[in-house]
């Protein structure tokens, strides 16, 4: 075969023959991808139907070389990959853990093997919690006791009697291995300018040090006990006042704070393989905030990536996807996770309401095809108050306990997320993926271990039909009016 000089570094010819393609992974690849000999399994939930992540169809790969424009098809190509997949999960908060001591030892075994298994359940491997308290705990608490800059009190016996026995378990239920991340809401009163651990309000400058030591006391306690930390985000929701726990900084500040004090901080401590993510707010204002904390190169060295939210007040309309491809775009060597979101306003009455799903699948969809490398849900579990919460922000959760009754309730929210988390791997690629339909939405993996699967999503009224479309063969499904489907060869 004829052979071309394509690259040089560092004194080291490479050599590669013509015909090979090159992935945008940069891996080399030969020849298309085969759908010989595979067949698709679909697995749907639907609206009005018992289906529930239940298998539906079956199908094979015939001939299509061309289809019509009067077909439906999703078009799919496993030949062209992007962002690797890390995880799928939800926060382990104060609020979902002591739901879950409420609840009776048989719900609670069933309800960790819903999340966390992948044969009884949907397999969640990613996970979050507090630093100390959010608005998702029964009350207001802090590591040390009021006015210690020095740390010296620091103890983290609150979360001992709920919480971690809580993710001892989430972690045992997946089989022993749970990527968690940990956030702070806001420092202690002492260490702010409005001397309120609620209500906003700045970290003062004379405590950047000591709150960045709180990190990294944090990750050494939680892991004394049992629980490894992957990471942290520097700050929940920077530019938001909140009447719970909450904290304000511009992006200089945070850029300032990060690589002068927190990304210098966990380094020391021998923490410098944990990951810092940056932002952990809502799209609207993302690429601002990446901006400012990417374009200095001493504080990205230290900042793995930027988090997001859903909750965008101010932007009205559709989300706001496109600021996360331009993030993605401008700094494609940092990764990008939807570390929270939820459907708030809780109403025990609406929780079948067919939306609850249809907006977690839409923003997945659309989240992982502008370059996100996971997902994290807002609390797991939460009671039939849609709480506990010590501020009265009451919300949904994809299963919600009711403590009076001692059921167990799945709302649609859990079905389709596990569309997503049961049938995509660690370390899968997102692959080329589209639909010929706008009434279609649509995402696709390739997993480590050479399966596929394509989500499509139907929010409309209609029944359709469709191909799956790779290299000249189509499969044939159905998209049943609002359903989600999974489709795995």
């Amino acid at each position: 075969m004829k052979r071309i000089l394509i690259a040089a570094f560092t004194g080291t010819v490479l050599l590669a023959t013509a015909n090979l393609a090159t992935a945008q992974t940069g891996k080399t690849k030969t020849g298309a991808f085969s759908t010989q000999g595979k067949k698709v399994t679909v697995y749907t939930t639907a609206d009005s139907t018992t289906l529930r992540l239940s298998q539906t169809e079956t199908a094979e790969f015939k001939d299509m070389p061309q289809p019509l424009e009067t077909q439906v098809c999703i078009f799919a190509d496993p030949d062209k990959t992007f962002q690797s997949f890390l995880g799928i999960g939800g926060a382990l908060t104060d609020a979902a853990a002591e739901t879950f001591a409420k609840m009776p030892k048989d719900k609670q075994e069933e309800f960790l093997q819903a999340y966390f298994s992948k044969t009884k359940g949907i397999g969640y491997n990613f996970a979050r919690t507090n630093i100390h308290s959010c608005d998702f705990s029964s009350d207001t608490y802090t590591y040390v006791t009021e006015g210690d800059a020095a740390l010296s009190s620091f103890n983290i016996d609150h979360d001992r009697k709920y919480r971690i026995p809580f993710i001892k378990q989430a972690i045992a239920a997946a089989g022993g291995k749970l990527t968690l991340f940990a956030s702070p809401w806001s420092p202690p009163a002492f260490m702010k300018t409005n001397n309120d651990i609620l209500h906003g309000g700045k970290l003062k400058k004379e405590f950047y040090q000591p709150w960045a030591n709180y990190y990294t006391k944090f990750i050494k306690a939680y892991e004394a006990e049992g629980i490894p930390v992957w990471g942290i985000s520097i700050q929940n929701e920077p530019m938001a006042t909140q009447r719970w726990e909450s904290c304000i900084y511009s992006g200089e500040e945070e850029r300032d704070f990060l690589k002068n004090y927190l990304g210098p901080t966990m380094q020391k401590a021998g923490l410098g393989s944990r990951k810092i993510i940056g932002w952990d707010h809502n799209r609207d204002l993302l690429y601002q905030r990446a901006s400012t904390l990417l374009n200095d190169p001493a504080a990205a060295k230290y900042l793995w990536g930027i988090g997001f939210h859903w909750y965008e007040p101010w932007s009205g309309g559709e989300p706001m996807y496109d600021n996360l491809k331009l993030v993605n775009e401008a700094y494609p060597g940092k990764n990008l996770l939807f570390t929270e979101g939820c459907k708030e306003l809780f109403d025990l009455a609406k929780v079948k309401d067919w939306k609850l799903g249809e907006k977690y699948g839409a923003n997945m969809i659309h989240d992982f095809n502008n370059g996100s490398v996971g997902f994290t849900d807002w609390n797991v579990l939460l009671d039939e108050t849609g709480g506990p919460n010590h501020v009265g922000n009451f919300c949904f959760a994809p299963i919600i306990g009711n403590t009076k009754t001692g059921e167990l309730i799945y709302t649609n929210e859990y079905y389709y997320i596990g569309h997503f988390s049961k049938f995509i791997q660690p370390g899968a690629k997102r692959i080329a993926c589209s639909a010929s339909r706008s009434m279609l939405q649509t995402t696709a993996f390739k997993n480590p271990d050479g399966t596929v699967a394509v989500v499509v999503m139907n929010q409309s009224n209609a029944k359709t039909k469709f191909y799956l479309w790779i290299n000249g063969k189509a499969a044939e499904a159905t998209a049943l009016p609002h359903s989600i489907s999974t489709l795995v060869f």
